[in-house]
């Protein structure tokens, strides 16, 4: 039970940390365009990135995948203004619809997961109870995305409430920060030079 709680607390705090930026960048750019009617849609959105990150930490922790630190950080911020684009060149209605969302929810989930996989795999490498220790990981994680996304739509429908935005300037101001600021972060982690 110690060893589940361990592993727990390190995903819930691998998403609410302040090292956690990029998580967290990404987690609201992908709820932001939702409300609280769109819930179901929100939570298979957010579960289908827990699932993508996921698998690379489990190819990582057993050494079946090694990435390079270098790209993947640079890669992380590029998925977060790639959501962040698609948030502020969206047609109404179209990404709601799609299924798409999903696909790149995997995909950029995969993404988010190479860059713990090497800290994940060093914290394994003495675990004999490899399955349940991540297991117990991905569970805090999720339950940590989803706290997110409740504070996102919580904190989305008060303004709206308020009638301090609309729906569609919440998105697009919101977008556009967290498009600055993960284009920033790529820029910083760029590995090419």
């Amino acid at each position: 039970m110690a060893d589940f709680i361990f592993y727990f607390k390190l995903g819930w705090f691998h998403i609410l940390s302040l090292d956690a930026l990029d998580h967290l960048y990404f987690i609201t750019v992908l709820t932001i365009v939702y409300t609280f009617s769109s819930w179901k849609r929100v939570l298979v959105l957010i579960t289908a990135f827990t699932i993508g990150h996921a698998i690379t930490l489990f190819l990582s922790a057993l050494d079946i995948l090694r990435f390079n630190d270098q790209y993947v950080e640079f890669a992380i911020p590029c998925t977060i203004f790639i959501s962040a684009a698609v948030n502020l060149w969206r047609r109404d209605g179209f990404w709601e619809a799609s299924r798409i969302q999903y696909l790149l929810a995997i995909l950029f989930g995969l993404v988010h997961g190479m860059g713990f996989a090497n800290a994940i795999r060093f914290m394994l490498s003495s675990d004999q109870h490899i399955i349940s220790s991540l297991l117990s990981f991905n569970i805090g994680l999720e339950s940590g995305q989803i706290f997110v996304v409740l504070l996102v739509l919580f904190v989305g429908w008060f303004v709206q409430r308020m009638k301090l935005f609309s729906q569609r300037d919440w998105v697009l101001i919101f977008s556009s920060i967290i498009f600055g600021l993960s284009f920033q972060m790529a820029i910083e982690r760029f590995p090419f030079l």
